[in-house]
């Protein structure tokens, strides 16, 4: 972050620890951007949640994650509490400290009901020629495991999938048509209702051997959390 001129950087995220925390004070450039249509201070809310609910799931303490972010374990506490609202650069540290995405921190949590992910405004990328297509049915701003795909292969097209990390599973099912899966030396053919699960850390193909689409179901499992 460039300094502001004429003015000083604020020092929230380098305050002492025994000395009383005072709410962040921000300028324009520095300050967290809320969606559009809310005010800076619905923020606010929303990164308390989100801090305390990522750091108790990793087991941190403020004091670790003090020390791991080089934010002072008083801001944390604030913004766990929800009397500070933290610069950008504030949230930067704490998301790289917790790796996870800086999404994670500013976008609101939907709790435990029911999450609609709407096919309309679905995440789907395409290979270059468009004879392959993958579309997440997770929401991919959360830290996780475990992701869920829908993939479709058009007639006679082929995706090459290069290794994944070590300790990646892929969990495969074919709901319709046939696939062709190619993992390192070894071939397997899959028909319709057909599953297969791999380490995938190796390169693997996927290939359509029909004139029709192939859309299957993919489950891929990390081993540690992304």
């Amino acid at each position: 972050m460039k300094a502001t001129k004429g003015k000083a950087r604020p020092a929230e995220d380098v305050l002492d620890e025994e000395t009383p925390a005072k709410p962040a004070e921000e300028t324009p450039e520095e300050s967290a951007a809320p969606p559009p249509g809310e005010a800076a201070a619905d923020i606010a809310p929303v990164v308390s949640g989100n801090l305390k609910r990522l750091r108790t799931e990793r087991g941190l303490s403020l004091e670790k994650l003090a020390r791991a972010s080089g934010v002072s374990r008083a801001m944390l506490g604030q913004i766990e509490l929800g009397q500070s609202t933290p610069t950008i650069s504030v949230l930067w540290k704490i998301a790289r400290a917790l790796d996870v995405p800086f999404s994670a921190l500013i976008n609101p949590e939907s709790g435990p009901g029911a999450m609609v992910l709407p096919a309309a405004r679905a995440r789907v990328l395409r290979s270059i020629d468009g004879s392959f297509q993958s579309r997440a049915l997770f929401p991919m701003d959360r830290p996780r495991s475990v992701e869920f795909y829908e993939l479709r292969l058009a007639p006679h097209a082929e995706e090459r999938a290069d290794p994944h990390p070590p300790g990646t599973v892929e969990n495969l099912v074919v709901n319709a048509g046939r696939c062709e899966m190619t993992i390192g030396a070894e071939k397997r053919m899959l028909g319709t209702g057909d599953a297969i699960v791999f380490e995938a850390d190796v390169p693997h193909v996927y290939r359509n051997p029909d004139a029709s689409d192939t859309v299957m179901y993919l489950v891929m499992t990390y081993a540690q959390r992304l």
